[in-house]
């Protein structure tokens, strides 16, 4: 007999990670309760075991997460250099939009969103019980940002399986690129991509995610 197609898992395996990926929503508006620690070790848990490049880098810290709980000094560190860093991202494109008229109808909203948060605050550095940075070793060759997207995908479901919000910060991911947020960090500069996330309760629970029915988007190529 072979094993071939006998899976390990069940029908009812099935069905509840189906029920966990319809679930998953970007939450917004998070809820002052703080998750446990046990929580969280978790979900980083389950980070650890997203896909990286093996073939581009090497050894056990190919992965690192540092977490920062609201009302931290580090975490207002952390805002402060996020709302210095939007400024540049403006300053930068109303440079190229003035080089390349042709994007203006594109990128004015862009700019407008990003002055905004100049003033605010970046949505998800501040604003939920624990900001969580992911730093990811850059190789050869580089493919440090596709493995944190797989990365917190995955810290993404463990989140919406524990009843969490989570929301990305993608900030973070230019923010790796800054010498003075590698040093909160306490990593080299230059050696390590970066993305973040924000996890709290939510304080609303959102509507399953509505997608297409996969058949309608599917070609079958012969």
């Amino acid at each position: 007999m072979t094993m071939t197609n006998v899976s390990p898992f069940t029908q009812e395996d099935n069905a509840i990670l189906d029920r966990i990926l319809e679930s998953r929503r970007s939450v917004r508006l998070f809820a002052p309760d703080v998750p446990s620690k046990e929580h969280i070790l978790k979900i980083i848990r389950a980070g650890l075991l997203a896909p990286y490049a093996a073939q581009a880098v090497s050894g056990q810290d190919f992965r690192q997460f540092f977490v920062f709980q609201k009302g931290s000094p580090k975490l207002a560190e952390l805002a402060a250099l996020a709302k210095r860093h939007v400024k540049r991202m403006a300053e930068q494109l109303y440079k190229e939009l003035a080089a390349n008229p042709s994007l203006k109808e594109k990128g004015t909203g862009f700019v407008k969103r990003l002055e905004q948060l100049e003033e605010t605050g970046v949505p998800g550095i501040g604003t939920a019980p624990y900001f969580i940075v992911v730093a990811e070793r850059r190789g050869i060759p580089p493919a440090e940002q596709q493995s944190l997207a797989h990365c917190l995908e995955n810290m993404w479901l463990k989140a919406t399986a524990l009843g969490l919000g989570f929301q990305l910060v993608s900030v973070t991911a230019q923010m790796g690129q800054d010498s003075e947020f590698c040093s909160v960090l306490g990593i080299p500069h230059g050696e390590f991509g970066t993305n973040g996330c924000a996890i709290g309760y939510p304080v609303e629970r959102l509507p399953p995610v509505e997608r297409p029915d996969a058949s309608a988007v599917t070609k079958w190529i012969d």
